[in-house]
């Protein structure tokens, strides 16, 4: 198992989403897959060889953790709820609407008690990139978030088994991923991120303050964030995500964080990455609320575009790095790109190259700021 250094504290001063860009090679092996051409282990081995290359590149830019770019993934959410005990992925009669575009369909359906799967395939994949990571870095896994699964038509998530009886819902679900994440632990896992698409869309759905309807959720979210980060052991490093829709380059809302940041600063996690590569997410002055909260959290600012390939200007990361601390004290910010690549097996419009020379920008800059 490889472990973090003593002087590497996570988030990582340069630090990453997730997902990348999957290889034509995994494409055509995928397809292959799904129409009964290739084998299951021909496609694991296929997997292996082309995650270990992502991880061997990772660290070849310097990278701190790294993930397997979710290479096993079609989606970044619905293979993990799938692999739970009484859910199941479904196609619904549409996609997603992201910015006037739909996307590929996909859903769940939670069609019995919802449960801990000891034998969930994601376990597996994670030993899988724990044993390639070399010493001194961490695999990071990435799952999404509780608050993600809660049952909601308008995402395509369908509760035909607590009748929408959020209490009984989340009760179950905290216990499944609890259970879950101390599986991950036992496997060696020391850095996990939750990834959270639930408090950008809220955040987009309200203007000053939250709308009253959407309280009884993000209450809940809390909840249930907090009741897996007070769980989990104290060398496991908890970090979460907020998205506001990646897809095909595309997005999904837009809105600035104040509406949510006094739930946002309640959260007992290590770490936020925050969306911050245009003006959909707003300033950076809801970020004091979570500076004030007396809790040691760092705060990833996601300053460097994944959806399209133009590269940043390294000044101008710089002096929005700078803006950013007026609110939260500069050792207390990190830099990291916006989201994945690839959120789902489509990927953004850019090449492999423009997504190693974006990880590279945001490696170099932090280095700079930093002096690390």
């Amino acid at each position: 198992m490889a472990n973090a250094t003593s002087a590497t504290q996570y988030p990582s001063r340069y630090d990453i989403a997730g997902s990348f860009l999957r290889p034509e090679r995994l494409k055509k092996a995928r397809t292959a897959f799904q129409q009964g051409k290739l084998g299951r282990a021909d496609l694991t081995a296929i997997e292996d060889e082309e995650i270990k290359k992502i991880v061997d590149k990772q660290v070849e830019l310097g990278l701190k953790d790294v993930t397997d770019g979710e290479f096993r993934r079609s989606w970044w959410h619905l293979d993990f709820f799938d692999g739970l005990k009484g859910a199941e992925f479904f196609e619904p009669d549409h996609g997603f609407v992201f910015n006037g575009q739909e996307t590929r369909k996909g859903g769940i359906k939670i069609e019995d008690k919802l449960a801990y799967n000891p034998e969930h395939p994601f376990f597996a994949g994670f030993e899988y990139l724990n044993s390639v990571v070399p010493e001194g870095v961490v695999a990071k896994q990435t799952i999404p978030s509780p608050s993600v699964f809660f049952p909601n038509k308008d995402a395509e998530v369908y509760d035909e088994h607590y009748q929408y009886d959020l209490e009984a819902f989340l009760a179950d679900e905290i216990e499944a991923y609890q259970k879950t994440v101390q599986h991950f632990y036992d496997l060696g896992c020391r850095y996990l991120q939750i990834d959270d698409t639930s408090w950008g869309m809220w955040a987009s759905f309200s203007k000053n303050v939250i709308n009253p309807e959407l309280k009884p959720l993000c209450e809940a979210a809390v909840k249930a964030i907090n009741a897996i980060a007070d769980n989990k052991p104290d060398d496991l490093v908890l970090t979460m995500h907020i998205c506001r829709g990646n897809y095909d380059s595309n997005w999904a809302g837009a809105g600035a964080y104040d509406p949510v940041a006094d739930y946002l600063a309640q959260l007992h996690i290590d770490g936020y990455f925050l969306e911050y590569d245009d003006e959909r997410s707003g300033g950076f002055e809801p970020l004091k609320k979570i500076a004030d909260n007396g809790r040691s959290q760092r705060v990833v600012l996601g300053l460097v575009t994944t959806k399209k390939a133009e590269l940043e200007d390294k000044a101008l990361l710089k002096e929005r790095i700078a803006d950013a601390s007026q609110y939260v004290q500069l050792d207390d910010l990190c830099l990291s790109p916006q989201c994945g690549f690839a959120s789902t097996e489509e990927g953004n419009h850019l090449t492999e190259d423009d997504q190693w020379k974006k990880i590279q920008l945001v490696v170099e800059t932090a280095k700079e700021v930093w002096h690390s």
